[in-house]
């Protein structure tokens, strides 16, 4: 089934993301990680494409392929094109194909100043457009709610998630954001634009400092003054934080439920107590 398509028959869709695991450095099985969120119901479960070279891609299939077959979930596997040439492109999605796997969230991916990007593919939508025209998948893509980091303005930058979905994007998994004010603002910058897919809002809960410090480095979403005053109380006392950060989240989910959103995806850091912890807290919102 197309992502995009459970978005006809429920609302709002609770899904979650995971990443290839490594034990002592070593990729290692997803299973149990998925077993727990299984749990939960989810409508699907997003795999990161790994940085690392052709082990962790092959296992982002593999772990795509397992929650898809031993699990009975539909999976969304990530695709970034930057460091990948169109011969590459047409590789990875043979392998998809293969595998039954025909759900896809096209990303531009990260510069990497170690290694020249190729250059059949400058941006998203330039992706999404190839995948379009090589099989039968349905194409998801990222969306900033407060902007991406290098678009000039916010015109701009919904100028441009306008022509990822003119691709053929259609369905949207949002950037975490930290106040949900940014993500309704987002929505209706989006939906006068004539941006009408389903949109994703992705949550993540700040469980640590040290995760905190790197999130906002990586991705640049602005920590309310809520949570800051959060962080400064409970910053040295690592369980208070955890439980702190977990409300938090849980705070934003019910909110968002409340306001009628499309959907929740959380981002699980792999930790599948953390997300039934939350899940568990908005459970009785939504309509399983």
């Amino acid at each position: 089934m197309s992502i995009a398509d459970i978005f006809n028959t429920k609302k709002p869709v609770v899904s979650f993301e995971i990443f290839p695991p490594k034990k002592n450095g070593v990729l290692v099985n997803a299973d149990e990680t998925i077993k727990s969120l299984k749990k939960l119901n989810p409508d699907y479960i997003s795999v990161t494409f790994g940085a690392g070279g052709n082990s962790v891609n092959a296992m982002t299939w593999e772990i795509a392929r397992s929650i898809r077959e031993n699990f009975k979930i539909e999976p969304i596997v990530h695709l970034t094109c930057l460091s990948h040439s169109k011969e590459d492109i047409d590789e990875i999605l043979e392998k998809l194909k293969k595998y039954g796997l025909y759900n896809i969230l096209a990303l531009r991916g990260d510069e990497n100043p170690n290694a020249a990007a190729k250059e059949d593919f400058r941006h998203a939508n330039e992706l999404i457009s190839y995948i379009k025209s090589r099989g039968d998948f349905s194409v998801s893509a990222a969306c900033y709610p407060e902007g991406h980091s290098e678009s000039p303005n916010l015109v701009q930058d919904t100028i441009y998630l306008k022509k990822k979905v003119d691709a053929g994007a259609n369905h949207l998994i949002s950037q975490l954001f930290f106040d949900n004010n940014f993500f309704y603002s987002f929505l209706d910058r989006a939906r006068n634009a004539g941006i009408n897919v389903p949109i994703d809002a992705g949550i993540m809960p700040l469980t640590s400092k040290k995760q905190i410090e790197r999130m906002v480095m990586l991705c640049g979403a602005s920590l309310p003054a809520k949570f800051k005053k959060v962080l400064d109380k409970y910053e040295d006392k690592p369980d208070a934080l955890l439980d702190a950060g977990i409300a938090y989240a849980l705070d934003q989910v019910i909110d968002l439920i409340t306001q009628g959103v499309d959907g929740i995806h959380l981002y699980t850091m792999n930790n599948p107590i953390i997300a039934e912890r939350i899940y568990n807290g908005f459970s009785s919102l939504i309509d399983l």
